[in-house]
């Protein structure tokens, strides 16, 4: 069993679930630029996945990018970021771990001024010795490189640190710094994609962040070509509130 001191947390998609949020904000940022919004469970893709690469994806030109995604923002600020929940079990699960003496942190593509604000308003900021994340002007919003800081600024050696997130690009983070990756299935990458990724551990819900400290940590996949592009298979998810 490999000794762990340092568990990294993404934030959309393994912590929240942000899929009314996200999704309304896109939309808006669409309309205002003249584009056509698709329906909103068209959108899922887009969570996860640094934002100004889906508006990429979306709209192609540059300039109607960096609108679209001052848009966003003004909304997200005021409003997107509490159309959000908490996944069920996540404080019981953060908790417990915290009881162990493992450090915990947040590692997420978004910037980091918006989720610092997130993890304060769902009462979890306790829980964390740091919340890291992009800046608004899009540095570190690669995965690999906002964990490479990461690491730096926590002080937790890559091989007692895990990377626990629900889309491909967590695992490929993780793997380009050293880390183990524990990949959550309920969020918004399918398991093929984790999978394909590099996923170390593959964990149903919350209540099993717990395995982390748990796992007897199998040796790393053999590289594929399907761990340089993760599938960004739609996957349709309705909101519950």
């Amino acid at each position: 069993m490999s000794r762990i001191d340092g568990i990294f947390f993404d934030l959309d998609g393994t912590l929240t679930d942000p899929w009314v949020g996200i999704t309304r904000c896109i939309r808006h940022a669409l309309e205002r630029v003249g584009a056509e919004a698709p329906p909103a469970e068209d959108l899922t893709w887009c969570i996860g996945p640094p934002l100004k690469e889906s508006l990429e994806s979306l709209l192609g030109d540059g300039a109607a990018v960096e609108t679209a995604l001052k848009h966003f923002r003004a909304r997200f600020v005021e409003t997107g970021l509490y159309e959000n929940r908490l996944y069920d079990g996540v404080p019981e699960a953060l908790s417990l771990l915290a009881s162990k003496g493992v450090a915990l942190y947040v590692a997420t593509s978004k910037p980091e001024v918006y989720a610092t604000r997130i993890v304060d308003h769902f009462g979890i900021a306790g829980f964390f010795g740091g919340v890291f994340g992009a800046t608004l002007h899009g540095e570190r919003t690669a995965k690999a490189d906002l964990l490479r800081w990461a690491l730096a600024k926590s002080g937790v050696s890559a091989g007692a640190a895990v990377m626990v997130g629900d889309r491909g690009h967590d695992m490929l983070g993780a793997a380009a710094n050293g880390m183990l990756s524990a990949g959550v299935l309920y969020g918004y990458g399918p398991r093929e994609e984790l999978e394909a990724s590099g996923a170390r551990l593959l964990l149903d819900s919350p209540r099993e962040f717990r395995r982390i400290l748990e796992a007897s940590w199998r040796a790393a996949p053999e590289p594929s070509e399907a761990r340089t592009a993760p599938s960004r298979r739609h996957r349709t998810r309705f909101p519950t509130g």
